[in-house]
């Protein structure tokens, strides 16, 4: 058993409880230095970031340092962190009110009674912890209320008639939005709530109203802008920081961050890497989020719970790389957002989004600050989705228009995936067995005949007649998606590498599975239908010659270790491999 010191901090993997971190000894990346900025923006903050990048421990992060009960503990929680060392004259002024609304059904049906049930079992807690705040008598006669609307209302008032002042956080406000979006029947629905007198739109209407009497403070989070837009003359007031590039960096973690938190875990534990080693690693799959434009070519962001995860398996191994980079908690929260891909279907099929993505590298669009669900199919808005729920990132500009790319590896695998779903949602059912033999002897014994065999098979069942037209765009994505699903490379794609010669390199996780044998480049070419038989003798030329170039590049040789590099050019005419041969 290797020496781990007794003190080391714990890893808050999955915590949510500022409180629980602070008091029982776990790292926290310190991001109190945004609270003066936060104070110094507008009053009603609305803020949108994907799934498990820490917006949930920040909200209760701001809870603590705002509530009006934990001045005793103010030292114990903040008072190494940076705003324990400059506190802003708000610390503790405030009754604290905490709405989730991801315990909230998504079923339109049953929303309201959802909604007044979560908000009674609130509204009852904060009467009885902050009594000695509040009238006498308060929670009786608030009870006696029907509805949550109601009892916001008596609640605020009454607030105010005491001279006290209310934060109001909300959590996942957006919840139930992606089933509702799903489905047509429940759109209407959604409509119907969020316009006209729905209740949902009536509850946020509260909510200003409110703002004039005891709530001087609101920070509201989601994953995405589609719930906000459609209730904005229910709430008009709150300003959306999402674009920001003051707040850029206010969840998920720096690489400087990471790095110190190696640091620490390497100087307390055993490491087997280096922290260069290691970030190198992570990097890939993890980092590479950017919230705004003006940000681009400064620090990027990694997603934070990923990185948690990865450290927290690194030092329970021992310092050996986890076999899994992807937890499946991600996967999990990926499988909620299959609505998108029936949402790219909708659109005119050369227009795919999704496969254009996947294909060229990057789309350009403008990511919209905000937009009704019903226009959710205008490609703009679909483009501004996929950013929020953090399947894109900023990467620039492209001909005017703000350019965006898949972030890392751990997207790239759930597009990939989504990607081969579109093809065929009916009929398309690989079997497992059978692809990972292939992937195992493509990595450990060099068959990679029957590998691009299979694919080709794959790619002319379930192509349809629409997936024809598109040509090399299809046959590109298809088997770009095909060899995301093997679990011993990297593809990277032309794209990727910006020199213009692989279409895909296949980079073997050595880390991972260190005994691999044989690492790819792939050069894929396309000739359409009609062209001359001649033309794919012509691309199996021009293959060869980019992937002998290609394989004399820095990118290859520092990736492929002691594996035997194989060069391969498939060249398609239509949907039929003619070509598949090692250079």
């Amino acid at each position: 058993m290797k020496y781990v010191s007794s003190d080391r901090k714990l890893l808050p993997y999955g915590m949510m409880n500022f409180e629980d971190i602070r008091l029982d000894n776990y790292y926290y990346v310190d991001k109190t230095s945004y609270i003066p900025l936060i104070e110094q923006s507008d009053r009603f903050f609305f803020f949108i970031r994907p799934r498990r990048f820490g917006k949930s421990l920040t909200l209760n992060m701001l809870q603590h340092y705002y509530d009006v009960r934990a001045k005793e503990k103010f030292d114990a929680l903040f008072g190494d962190l940076y705003i324990g060392k400059h506190p802003t004259k708000d610390r503790n002024s405030y009754l604290v009110i905490k709405l989730n609304f991801s315990g909230i059904s998504g079923d339109l049906h049953s929303y309201r009674k959802g909604l007044d049930e979560h908000c009674r079992i609130v509204f009852d807690y904060f009467c009885d912890v902050y009594a000695d705040y509040l009238p006498e008598g308060i929670k009786e006669k608030m009870d006696e209320k029907d509805g949550a609307v109601s009892q916001f209302e008596y609640l605020f008032t009454e607030c105010a008639r005491v001279n006290q002042k209310i934060y109001l956080f909300i959590d996942e406000y957006d919840h139930f939005t992606n089933t509702i979006l799903s489905d047509v029947d429940s759109l209407n629905r959604y409509t119907d709530e969020t316009h006209k007198e729905g209740y949902l739109r009536a509850f946020f209407n509260k909510i200003k109203s409110g703002t004039d009497s005891s709530i001087k403070r609101c920070f509201i989070t989601g994953v995405s802008p589609v719930t906000m837009d459609d209730l904005t003359s229910g709430f008009n007031i709150g300003t959306n920081y999402s674009l920001s590039p003051r707040f850029n960096e206010l969840m998920g973690f720096t690489e400087s961050e990471v790095r110190e938190m190696l640091t620490y875990y390497s100087n307390t534990g055993h490491f087997n890497h280096t922290i260069n080693e290691l970030i190198e690693i992570m990097k890939p799959w993890y980092d590479n989020y950017c919230f705004a434009q003006e940000c681009y070519g400064k620090d990027t962001m990694y997603n934070s719970n990923m990185v948690l995860y990865f450290v927290k398996n690194y030092i329970e191994y021992n310092g050996e790389i986890p076999k899994d980079m992807v937890e499946d908690n991600i996967r999990i929260d990926y499988e909620k957002l299959r609505m998108l891909i029936r949402k790219d279907k909708e659109f005119a099929h050369d227009a795919s989004i999704i496969q254009t993505l996947v294909s060229q590298g990057y789309i350009t669009g403008e990511v919209k600050k905000g937009f009704p669900a019903a226009s959710i199919i205008d490609p703009d808005n679909f483009i501004s989705l996929l950013y929020y729920f953090g399947m894109l990132t900023i990467s620039g500009t492209h001909e005017g228009k703000c350019k965006l790319t898949i972030p890392n590896q751990v997207v790239r695998e759930q597009l990939y995936t989504y990607l081969l779903n579109t093809y065929n949602e009916a009929n398309l059912s690989f079997s497992n067995y059978e692809k990972n033999e292939l992937s195992s002897s493509l990595a450990y014994r060099g068959t990679w005949k029957a590998y691009f065999d299979y694919i080709a098979d794959c790619l002319k069942r379930y192509a349809s007649q629409r997936d024809k037209q598109k040509g090399e765009f299809f046959v590109h994505g298809f088997t770009l998606a095909m060899t995301a699903q093997n679990r011993f490379y990297r593809p990277i794609s032309e794209a990727d590498t910006q020199e213009g010669y692989a279409d895909i390199f296949l980079s073997p996780l050595l880390d991972i599975y260190p005994d691999m044998k044989h690492s790819y480049i792939i050069e894929l070419k396309y000739a359409k239908y009609k062209d001359p038989e001649n033309r794919v003798d012509e691309l199996r030329l021009e293959g060869i010659a980019q992937t002998n170039r290609y394989a004399d590049t820095d990118t290859v040789k520092n990736a492929i270790g002691t594996t035997q590099l194989h060069k391969i050019v498939v060249v398609y005419k239509g949907m039929e491999m003619r070509v598949c041969e090692e250079v």
